[in-house]
């Protein structure tokens, strides 16, 4: 994909690169940070390296620039839906920095997930903290809907080791 380049505009989108990892780690510490958990962003750039820029990438990632300055990072990953016979892609992080915002980055960071999820499939989707009233409303405004009734479940850390050894 090509990098966003309006002369009319000081925003550049690009497909994140192996250098861009340090800033990476900033967006996610700084997204951990705003979401009130700081710890719980233990990402290494060992892990961002490996798995979005190795040999078998899991993750893609778009960096957003202001004026030649890091303003956004989008990181996406794709997914199937079985119900519907296709693929799309899940939205993991979008985080635009404080001083940036205001300025449309969030919109064409959506449009341009928008055509790869169409390019890909058909969905486009992501996860809300229920108090971030801020982004649902962006999230609305962009056209999406929340599931309500849906409820995201999740094992991790000492009970996914215990659930995996019953296998053995």
């Amino acid at each position: 994909m090509s990098e966003q380049n309006n002369p009319s505009t000081p925003l550049v989108i690009r497909e994140a690169r192996p250098d861009d990892v340090p800033e990476m780690l900033l967006f996610i510490r700084e997204l951990a940070e705003y979401e009130r958990q700081p710890e719980a962003a233990i990402a290494t750039a060992a892990d961002l390296l490996r798995d979005g820029f190795g040999q078998t990438p899991v993750f893609q990632c778009l960096i957003a620039e202001w004026e030649g300055q890091p303003a956004a990072m989008a990181l996406y990953f794709p997914f199937y839906s079985t119900w519907r016979g296709n693929a799309g892609i899940h939205l993991e992080d979008l985080f635009v920095r404080p001083q940036f915002r205001r300025n449309g980055i969030a919109k064409a960071l959506f449009s341009r997930l928008a055509t790869i999820a169409l390019e890909r499939g058909d969905r486009f989707q992501w996860h809300v903290l229920d108090w971030n009233r801020m982004a649902i409303d962006f999230y609305k405004q962009m056209g999406a809907g929340m599931l309500e009734e849906w409820r995201i479940m999740r094992i991790d850390g000492e009970a996914l080791r215990a659930l995996a050894a019953q296998s053995a």
